[in-house]
């Protein structure tokens, strides 16, 4: 099996679809090594094994709201895509959704992924509950009653245990407009950075970081935020557009102000259609909110080196929240996302001067992307790192649920693998 990407081969040769969690359970109880996978849409190893691998897709697909608590359960398996179709027939929505609707609830929770939108907590900030099966087969679920286990588990990279549900908050259903403007100068764009990101609901800026001006700014607002006309010098884009100039937007979700449903405008693109470029790559570091201009001009020294390896950089923000390993863990953040081309070797040779660049802003990697794990002191990074350490050596101390990644993330090998 390979990833989204295809430019990873997992290691297992011993791939199961259990049917129930009670199969599931079992499974994992007699493995020596196994984790889960959903919709592989990490591009590095933090969902590999070289035990059995467990797909998600055949567990029944749960989509239960309670409406009286604002909630909706969902099982581990479903996509954005199908969750939000079902809340919106019964006129409920949720707060965030990624670019992509393809992905799958549990994955997109276990490794921090998130949304845009400076008052926008990642995916993660919906959940109220958390179902998981543990190392010993055990099944636990924890609510945020539950204090630091359940802040602990909620972006979990895995480490914890297989999530096989999740109960996440509702609102009611929102209409949003789209609009696309261009040509952002720079200098504007950094002497006015925390107006411009808080210039709508969920605001995206995409740039290969050379040239004097940002290409396209993405705003995502709700209906009844006036329109902008003009943004720091930026011009309304006259056709609907694709964040790569080179393609057609007809995969993106509608622009030009057309007013639609909550779904069909946070993503960039519609479930419907095949998302992004196909074969990319993908890093993406996230800092605090007010280091954003320094980051962005250090990054700029690097065009030179970022254009031949880059489709494209998305500059997006998120609020913070509580949870011990998110990258959003205590700080209102810029996240600065990078699609590489499919030219891994070169990309992995810059990754380490990249994230020397941005040590001093604190950057924190996203969990499911490339970067370097030897390359960050995750305890500086990550307060509650070193519990966190602690709570998985406690709950899967033969390392049932660990991989070459996680070893090296977590720091001690766990005890099977020494």
């Amino acid at each position: 099996m390979k990833n989204w990407a295809g430019n990873l081969e997992y290691a297992s040769a011993d791939v199961r679809r259990p049917s129930s969690v009670d199969e599931l359970a079992g499974i994992v109880a007699a493995a020596g090594r196994v984790k889960a996978l959903g919709s592989r849409h990490s591009f590095n190893r933090v969902g590999d094994t070289d035990g059995v691998h467990v797909l998600l897709d055949a567990l029944p697909h749960t989509i239960e709201l309670d409406a009286a608590r604002k909630t909706v359960r969902v099982s581990g398996g479903v996509s954005y895509g199908e969750l939000c179709r079902t809340l919106e027939q019964s006129g409920v929505a949720i707060h965030n959704l990624a670019s992509l609707p393809h992905i799958s609830v549990a994955g997109a929770v276990q490794t921090g992924t998130h949304g845009s939108g400076v008052e926008n907590q990642s995916l993660a900030g919906a959940v109220e509950s958390i179902d998981l099966v543990r190392a010993s087969g055990e099944r636990v679920s924890l609510s945020r009653a539950d204090g630091d286990e359940f802040l602990a588990s909620v972006v979990g990279l895995g480490a914890l245990g297989i999530v096989t549900g999740l109960e996440l908050a509702v609102q009611p259903t929102f209409l949003m407009r789209q609009r696309v403007l261009e040509n952002l100068p720079w200098d504007a764009a950094l002497a006015h950075f925390p107006e411009l990101v808080s210039s709508a609901y969920s605001v995206s800026l995409f740039t290969d970081y050379a040239g004097n001006s940002i290409s396209q700014v993405w705003l995502k607002a709700l209906d009844h935020e006036p329109p902008l006309g003009n943004l720091f010098g930026a011009t309304p884009a006259q056709r609907p557009r694709h964040p790569l100039p080179d393609m057609s937007a007809e995969n993106c979700t509608l622009q030009m102000d057309e007013p639609g449903q909550w779904l069909d405008r946070l993503p960039h693109f519609r479930h419907e259609f095949t998302p992004s470029k196909g074969e990319e790559l993908q890093s993406e570091f996230i800092l605090p909110l007010e280091h954003a201009p320094a980051a962005i001009e250090a990054v700029r020294s690097l065009a030179g080196k970022l254009a031949p390896l880059l489709f494209v950089s998305e500059i997006r923000t998120g609020a913070a929240d509580e949870f011990w390993l998110s990258p959003f863990y205590r700080q209102q953040s810029v996240a600065l996302h990078f699609t590489w081309k499919p030219l891994q070797p070169e990309v992995d040779a810059l990754l380490p001067e990249l994230e020397d660049l941005l040590e001093p802003f604190g950057a924190r990697p996203h969990w499911g992307k490339l970067f370097s794990p030897a390359g960050h002191d995750w305890e500086s990074l990550y307060p509650r790192f070193a519990d966190f350490r602690s709570l998985a050596s406690a709950n899967d101390p033969d390392g049932k649920f660990r991989n070459g990644l996680l070893d090296s993330i977590l720091g001690v090998p766990a005890a099977s693998a020494r």
